[in-house]
Order: C-alpha cells, then structure tokens, then sequence
C-alpha cells in the first residue's frame, strides 16, 4: 500500500514595512521650529538694550524731525555705542547733509555727547566742499573737537589733490591732525602707482601742517592694500556690518554707522567712536 506523499507547503512571509513613525516627524518639525524660536529669544535678549530704545524712547521722544520709519540698523547703533560708554562719541558731514544747525547738533540718538565732527575740506584736485567753510565755523561756535578730511580720487594728480587741501584747511590748536579719506581702487593706473601717490599726499600734507596725518578707509580695503606699507600710520576705519559690536584694539575711531540720528541735521548722518575718552582724544590734537 502506497503512501501518500504529503507535500508540505511553505508559506513566505513579507516582512513588514517600517511604518512612518508619526512620533518622528512631529519631533523634527517641532525641534526646527523650536530652535528658531530660542534664535529668536537670543537675538533679542542680546539686543535688549537696543530694543527698549527703539521701541520706547526713540519712537516717543524724538521730535527735531517727523518720526521716521523705525529701522534695524537704530537697534544696532545703540548696541554699539551701550558697549563702548566711556569712549569720546563723533560724528563726520559733508555738503550731503546740506546746512546744519549747529545750536541743536549735541547728542547722538538723544543719549550720548558728540565729542568731535570731521568734516569734508576737499575732494580731488578740485573739488571744495560746498559747506566746510560753514561747518567748520559752526563746529568752533559749539567748541567741538573739529577735524578736516580730504578725498582722494585715485585716477588724479595726488600733489594737487594736496594743494587743493593745503589751501582750504588751515588747522588750529585743539584740530584733529589732517585725514586722508581712500576708498576707491584705480582704473586708469596700477595699484603701485596708487600707493605711491597717496604716500606722496600724506608727505607733503604732513610738512605743511608738521603732524602726521589720519588714513581713513574701509575694514577690508585697509586689509587688502594698506594695512602692510602703511603701518606707520594711525586709521580710522569704517565698518558697518551688523555682527561688528566692538571696534579692533589698533583702530584710532571706527565709523560704526552711516544711519545715526542727530538733531540738527537732516536725513542720516555718519558716526565714529573714537579708541580713547574725551581726554585722550585731547592728547591726538594739533598743539
């Protein structure tokens, strides 16, 4: 008698999708929008200070002009100048800011006291700032520390470019020495050519007035071109980047701002804050 042959029949199993896990997504969704949130919360306790200025004695108490729209940058400019409370405040015009009215010209962002003013003499070989003359008188009537800058054009002639400036500015006793503002690279000659003329400038400068004069310039053109050959002299650097809060032990005055607000002048004005108090800003002038 024959057996049956029982055939054992194999099941294959599928092995079961991982399913999403719901749990997961929510988490990652939760901890990008909770990282956020804590970002937030860090930028505006680190600008807390800022913060309450703008939202309250800004909008409120300042009345020389309309109120004008609130802006990030006022944030930052009381930050920077929080951080550096026992350092002579300055401001710099030119013609661009059209007449001033020196009486009201007294504090920046209604708090701190402006110190000294740079104001444009010269630009080019010919080129007289239309209102020097005026704000440089006006500057002496508020006994502000004053000073003169010339600006260079690169493409031009620099011994008349410090000829023009020698027959505009005669500085006094208590004058910031002379500044030589560079901000432009050449098109029409090399950059030994540049450097060559701008040592040609500060010399003949220097000899006339027997101090040594200022360069001011930008972070990264001082970086680039002259922070090696021009060692020897005292800058003033301009940067206005948001996450600079604190000015370089080696600068003279750092530029922080090109947004302040000062009562009596128009529309935006430029800041400095000098790397001393009012006294050793004293020490820096023509005796």
């Amino acid at each position: 008698m024959r057996r049956k042959s029982t055939r054992t029949r194999t099941v294959s199993r599928r092995k079961p999708r991982k399913k999403a896990s719901l749990f997961s997504g929510k988490l990652l969704h939760f901890s990008i929008i909770g990282f956020f949130i804590l970002l937030i919360i860090g930028l505006a306790y680190h600008y807390r200070n800022g913060l309450a200025y703008y939202f309250s004695f800004k909008s409120n108490k300042l009345s020389y002009e309309k109120a004008e729209a609130k802006r990030i940058s006022d944030v930052r400019n009381y930050e920077v100048l929080k951080n550096h409370e026992g350092k002579a405040i300055g401001i710099d015009v030119s013609e661009f800011q059209g007449k001033i009215d020196w009486e009201l010209v007294e504090t920046i962002e209604g708090n701190y006291q402006i110190e000294f003013v740079v104001i444009r003499a010269t630009a080019g070989n010919d080129k007289a700032d239309g209102q020097f003359e005026t704000n440089w008188l006006g500057a002496k009537k508020r006994k502000i520390i004053r000073g003169a800058y010339h600006y260079y054009r690169p493409n031009e002639n620099s011994l008349e470019q410090a000829q023009l400036f020698i027959k505009t500015v005669h500085l006094h006793k208590g004058d910031l020495p002379p500044i030589l503002d560079i901000e432009k690279l050449p098109k029409e000659q090399s950059l030994t050519n540049l450097k060559l003329g701008l040592k040609r400038w500060l010399k003949v400068v220097e000899a006339h007035y027997k101090v040594k004069p200022i360069i001011y310039t930008g972070e990264k053109y001082y970086d680039d071109f002259l922070k090696e050959e021009f060692s020897d002299y005292l800058f003033w650097i301009a940067n206005y980047n948001f996450y600079r809060e604190t000015m370089d032990d080696h600068w003279l005055f750092w530029q922080f701002t090109e947004k302040a607000t000062i009562p009596g002048i128009k529309g935006n004005v430029d800041a400095n804050i000098f790397n001393g108090d009012s006294e050793q800003l004293g020490f820096i002038t023509i005796e």
